[in-house]
């Protein structure tokens, strides 16, 4: 892996160095250059949050929902520490199979798929797959009879802000006929899959799904499957504000797996996390590219600011996740305490008039050329971004402190030959510019590549 990793922008920061250092040096650094947003991931904050979802749910294997932030270097860590994948489609298996992951850690988590991805999958060695209707299991026989399927049911998500069940799984009145035509075709049925929803707020969502997952798993063995895989899906907070904490479901999940899949048992029991793992590794750095005072006439003393950013809804910002919709950006410099706060507008870069992050915060007034910060932009961020209007994607900048690769030193592969992101004094070098008086001091940093 080091030398793919190569071709990314990937530091170990020395001398207890943080990534908020590096990030600082950087914003620095291109105040005196073009100024382009940029985000620093985190990859001790990925590691830390693996660490923690061993400690609080080791009964349960995680399949790491890549859909969310597919970047090489994120990747290529967690495969280094046995996490498994969920993938969608072939590009996202073939993705997980070019780092030497064995297909058995790979579940096709697509209901419907194309015959021809089938076909693939088939081809590749992947046979976890699931399933929700008959229509797929013709599909299925007809192209990858060695298939391990895994039947979606649909459970409650209305404590979720982003219901799934309207598209994916199955009602419970369905379930026998299901499993009855999988058994008509010669199929192998393994298991059952659910989820809660994305950004579910109520850890008693997953106790009620595994509860009905049972139900499932009961008529499964009765019609003569080897039911040994339970899937509970995602769901799980992956930012630090969020009111209930991953320790929350975690403790809830284990009551419900103790009640209905002791782990004595036979059933291996997986989930499929995703923003949970690199939602909060993520920092993006705006710079401000312009801003125009608004009032409703010349008399008004009422002053309004828009501001314009170099990163909008086209790049990283994904404005149709309910998740992440509140956008909260803050200052990077400190303001004065003295300076008056104005009611503000945040827009991105493009043409489009949709193109809003903030229609209403209140900020102290700000000049062009200043940087705004906003943490959680880890995940369904980079990924779901585009270069329209000819605006290019935000670079990221791999980061890990000294400590966090002491502690996956010897299993990550991809820390081998990165460079190291080291620190001396130097004099302040800040162009002039107004109000230079309220700048706070950064550490006066320079990056060295060893």
């Amino acid at each position: 892996n080091a030398g793919a990793m190569a071709n990314f922008n990937l530091h170990i920061c020395r001398d207890g160095l943080t990534a908020t250092d590096f990030r600082d040096n950087k914003i620095k650094e291109l105040s005196v250059g073009n100024r382009d947003a940029f985000h620093t991931a985190d990859l001790g904050n990925i590691l830390q949050k693996h660490l923690c979802w061993k400690r609080n749910l080791p009964h349960v294997t995680p399949f790491y929902a890549m859909k969310c932030n597919n970047s090489l270097p994120i990747l290529s860590m967690l495969a280094d520490l046995g996490t498994s994948f969920d993938c969608a489609s072939p590009a996202e298996i073939q993705s997980i199979l070019s780092l030497d992951v064995h297909p058995s850690r790979i579940i096709y988590a697509n209901p419907c798929k194309q015959e021809s991805h089938i076909r693939y999958a088939c081809n590749n060695g992947v046979q976890m797959m699931t399933f929700d209707c008959e229509e797929e299991l013709v599909k299925i026989v007809d192209n990858h009879k060695n298939a391990k399927l895994v039947l979606r049911i649909s459970v409650d998500d209305s404590k979720a802000a982003l219901r799934l069940s309207s598209k994916f799984g199955t009602p419970l009145w369905q379930w026998p006929r299901l499993l009855e035509r999988a058994k008509e075709l010669c199929l192998e049925v393994i298991g059952i899959s659910f989820h809660v929803g994305s950004g579910c707020s109520d850890p008693k969502a997953f106790s009620q799904a595994i509860s009905d997952a049972h139900k499932a798993f009961t008529m499964g063995v009765e019609l003569g499957f080897n039911m040994t895989l339970l899937d509970i899906g995602g769901g799980f907070p992956g930012s630090e504000n969020t009111a209930v904490k991953f320790e929350d479901f975690a403790a809830e999940i284990n009551l419900a797996l103790d009640t209905y899949f002791p782990a004595q048992g036979k059933v291996k029991i997986i989930a499929e996390p995703g923003r949970y793992y690199v939602a909060s590794s993520y920092t993006l750095a705006l710079n401000i590219i312009g801003k125009k005072a608004v009032m409703k006439n010349h008399n008004d003393g009422n002053k309004g600011i828009m501001y314009y950013v170099n990163d909008g809804i086209h790049g990283s910002f994904n404005m149709d996740d309910p998740v992440n919709s509140n956008i909260q950006p803050y200052l990077h410099k400190k303001s004065r305490s003295d300076h008056h706060p104005y009611p503000s507008a945040i827009w991105g870069p493009t043409c489009d008039s949709f193109d809003l992050l903030v229609k209403h915060l209140f900020l102290p007034e700000m000049e062009v050329g200043d940087w705004l910060l906003v943490d959680n932009m880890g995940a369904y961020t980079c990924v779901m971004g585009s270069n329209f209007n000819g605006f290019r994607r935000a670079d990221t900048y791999f980061v890990m402190s000294q400590d966090a690769r002491c502690e996956a030193d010897g299993v990550c592969k991809l820390l081998i030959g990165a460079p190291s992101f080291k620190a001396f004094q130097r004099p302040p070098a800040w162009p002039h510019r107004r109000n230079t008086q309220s700048r706070t001091h950064l550490k006066h940093i320079v990056c060295i590549l060893c």
